[in-house]
């Protein structure tokens, strides 16, 4: 019995096949629309009903498509604007444009928190830049029993630049989230939580420049893999994290938690 095939890294077609369904219109079904910003969903398809698949973009006529793809790669400057995120770094380097990283974050109440270890790979290709990320399976980060283990089939973000001074920002994830979640949730991602991470995001990359003027100005080791740190690790070393090998929860019966304020954003400062 043959064993599954060995992991690789993401050639140009990779690239271009996930370009490629950022700019697809064909499947997909409007959900929000405003202010230069629209999302996206697909329907569950019947072989894999539990991966949810969101699209999402933003024209931003005030942000160079280099500053978005700094933005969009920074950690440190991540911790400071996603306040979603729980915990994020990167574990190793595969290659000068692949490395493993482990991101958990917060959901909306009172749902289970979610934790991801994925491999990510970057490249710029006729001036678009891309990154994208699958989840693996890496032996020092198992799964913890606080959070839910998710599984990114393929997620990323495409940054094109439309001028000198101004981008489109296309995001798009394919997730199982490793649990029946009630339909509040999905709705709410499409109408709610993805508008208000891509203002949040447009926001981040104003201010980017002058905080990374005071924080390492010179360091984007994703554009200078000279400059990398992170350990080598053999990509070998790792394999692909399939959904079925994860326990699955049932949320479905959950209830829109709301606080004082009335808000059932599920961020939190």
């Amino acid at each position: 019995m043959e064993g599954p095939p060995p992991l690789r890294l993401p050639d140009e077609a990779a690239f271009g096949a996930f370009r490629a369904e950022c700019e697809a219109e064909q499947g997909w079904l409007s959900r929000y629309r405003r202010e230069g910003m629209a999302v996206w969903g697909k329907p569950p398809r019947a072989e894999d009903p539990a991966v949810h698949r969101v699209k999402g973009r933003i024209h931003m006529p005030d942000v160079p498509a280099e500053t978005a793809y700094d933005v969009l790669h920074d950690t440190e400057y991540r911790k400071k604007w996603d306040l979603n995120v729980l915990e994020t770094h990167e574990i190793a380097r595969l290659s000068d444009n692949a490395d493993v990283g482990y991101y958990a974050w917060k959901c909306p109440k009172p749902l289970k928190n979610r934790d991801v270890v994925t491999l990510r790979s970057w490249r710029v290709l006729d001036k678009s830049y891309m990154i994208i990320n699958f989840s693996v399976k890496h032996p020092k980060y198992p799964p913890r029993k606080d959070l839910v283990r998710a599984v990114s089939l393929l997620t990323g973000y495409l940054v094109q630049s439309t001028g000198p001074n101004s981008c489109s920002l296309t995001y798009l994830a394919q997730v199982d989230p490793k649990g029946s979640l009630p339909k509040w949730v999905v709705n709410k991602a499409s109408q709610y939580l993805a508008p208000k991470l891509m203002k949040k995001l447009h926001k981040a990359c104003l201010k980017y420049t002058s905080w990374k003027q005071e924080h390492h100005a010179d360091t984007k080791p994703w554009l200078y893999p000279e400059q990398n740190q992170l350990p080598y690790m053999a990509i070998s070393d790792l394999s692909l994290q399939h959904a079925s090998s994860l326990e699955n929860i049932d949320e479905s019966s959950l209830m829109e938690a709301r606080d004082e304020k009335g808000d059932t954003s599920g961020s939190e400062n």
